[in-house]
């Protein structure tokens, strides 16, 4: 056999593919309809990072939309199973743990050594609450004690679609300790990137895109909060807010739109990454927050 002929290529200068972070809505990535974006600058090298989705209000009403119809099917899904895609989430997530790292060193100017603990520390998390998933209800249900011939339960049921709102800190574990207890708890959520850093956040809706997640029961939106914000708060088909970041004057104004139809409004707030890493980061409040309570009579047989 003849030894293999070596070839000789001509070296080529090429530039580097520019990065577009586009939505996640509906289990895809689109352009926002308005055909807008803006620049995101790498703090680590100070030079151009990708491009980021200036998200419409017409693409926040494609989110509710999306989340609306897919909640459907979510909530009737078994506890057991949610758990499972949960698992799978970690799954994903720990299969491009180095990539993710990465990404949080170059557009937050963390040592990468940071990046690896933080993405570690959001798997361990997905973990907790994928356990959680078939065991809150006996936890946070009831049977009350009432005068009488009759059986009285209280059932936690989700409440629908729940709008959150990501910290700017921590992009990796505070975009899952948000949706984590929400989904676990059989809601869907659409979940506003931080205006500060919201491209890793768009890089974990690519892991949840090739995770079993079923489209729509998570939606990433990305653009300033003072535009989309209002429009959500005053959306009828929402029926939860969870604002632990935003400022006084955007909550305020959303918490106003939000009394329209009694929404639900969390306003806890992570001060800090270690408020994240720390207790204030699991609780199984989290998921009880955005569940509603159904109240059972059955008679005493005889």
């Amino acid at each position: 056999m003849l030894p293999a002929e070596k070839i000789d290529l001509p070296e080529r200068t090429r530039l580097a593919v520019a990065k577009t972070k586009k939505l996640f809505i509906g289990g895809e990535f689109p352009r926002s309809e308005s055909g807008r974006s803006f620049p995101l600058t790498a703090k680590a090298t100070k030079k151009f990072y990708a491009n980021i989705a200036h998200a419409s209000r017409k693409d926040a009403r494609n989110a509710v939309e999306s989340a609306r119809k897919a909640f459907g099917s979510w909530s009737k899904k078994t506890a057991f199973n949610r758990g499972q895609i949960l698992y799978r989430m970690a799954e994903m997530l720990e299969a491009r743990a180095g990539e993710i790292a990465t990404e949080i060193h170059l557009v937050s100017d963390v040592a990468v050594r940071d990046g690896e603990r933080e993405v570690a520390a959001a798997i361990d998390r997905l973990v907790w609450y994928s356990g959680w998933c078939d065991k809150f209800q006996q936890l946070a249900g009831n049977h009350n004690p009432v005068s009488g011939s009759y059986f009285n339960f209280s059932v936690p049921e989700p409440m629908g679609v729940v709008v959150a709102l990501c910290p700017a800190f921590s992009p990796v574990l505070g975009f899952v300790s948000q949706i984590a207890p929400i989904v676990a708890g059989g809601n869907s959520v659409i979940v506003l990137a931080s205006e500060e850093n919201p491209a890793v956040v768009v890089s974990l809706a690519e892991v949840l895109a090739t995770s079993d997640l079923p489209g729509g029961v998570v939606n990433v939106l990305t653009g300033p909060h003072q535009e989309l914000l209002p429009g959500l708060a005053q959306h009828m088909d929402v029926n939860a807010l969870d604002l632990a970041q935003v400022s006084n004057t955007n909550r305020l104004a959303a918490e106003t739109a939000a009394a329209d139809n009694l929404k639900r409004v969390r306003a806890k707030k992570w001060q800090s990454p270690a408020d994240l890493y720390g207790e204030l980061g699991e609780k199984l409040d989290y998921i009880t927050d955005f569940q509603e309570y159904k109240t059972i009579w059955h008679p005493i047989g005889v």
